[in-house]
């Protein structure tokens, strides 16, 4: 097994929120080295275009987020060897991160304009990737999002949903989920009650 060091925001979100679950639920070592904001400054002069997550494979920097969650997920068993049902977990990621590239502009904004910009993705973009979320999920069984097992396209979802509803993002109610895409919050409640990921998540709150 490669010796692996995982580069990420001290934070139960974003990008590399998922990379770590995967890892965590394959029972793959990796060194997870958390870092506070004020310290990017520095952290973005060491990596590939000045960008997190980035992920050591013996010592050799990977970047781009979800060519590392798929490796992640090989490593683990969570993504498909069926190339069709990897289509389908790719499909998720690439519609999450999409959703994460308009939000991301966001974060640089104060005040009334980002006020504004949010009020405007709530009412716009938000709804309809949820929706459409929803629909793959309650096509797919209803359960896991792909192939009716869990991966890494559910391990997505789940950290994105959890972020929506967890307040930390001003502007956004907590309850967008609920009241657009209700399953979402069902299948988020599925993931986080699995023994691995409570585990993970109760290490933090000790």
């Amino acid at each position: 097994m490669p010796k692996l060091k995982l580069t990420y925001f001290d934070m139960h979100g974003g990008r590399g929120e998922p990379v770590r679950l995967a890892l965590t639920l394959g029972g793959i070592a990796f060194e997870d080295h958390r870092f506070a904001y004020p310290q990017f400054a520095e952290i973005r002069k060491t990596v590939p275009f000045g960008q997190v997550p980035v992920l050591e494979v013996d010592g050799v920097q990977i970047t781009q987020t979800d060519a590392i969650l798929r490796y992640a997920g090989k490593l683990a068993g969570l993504y498909p060897q069926d190339a069709y049902q990897a289509l389908l977990c790719d499909e998720i990621a690439y519609v999450i991160e999409e959703n994460l590239i308009k939000l991301g502009p966001t974060f640089r904004m104060t005040g009334e304009e980002q006020k504004a910009a949010r009020e405007a993705l709530v009412n716009g973009s938000i709804p309809v990737y949820l929706r459409w979320l929803e629909q793959k999920l309650q096509a797919a069984g209803g359960e896991y999002f792909v192939g009716g097992a869990l991966s890494i396209a559910d391990l997505r979802v789940f950290v994105d949903v959890r972020t929506l509803n967890s307040g930390r993002l001003d502007h956004i109610p907590t309850d967008l989920v609920e009241k657009t895409a209700p399953l979402l919050n069902q299948h988020m409640a599925r993931i986080a009650a699995l023994p691995a990921i409570a585990a993970y998540y109760a290490q933090f709150a000790k």
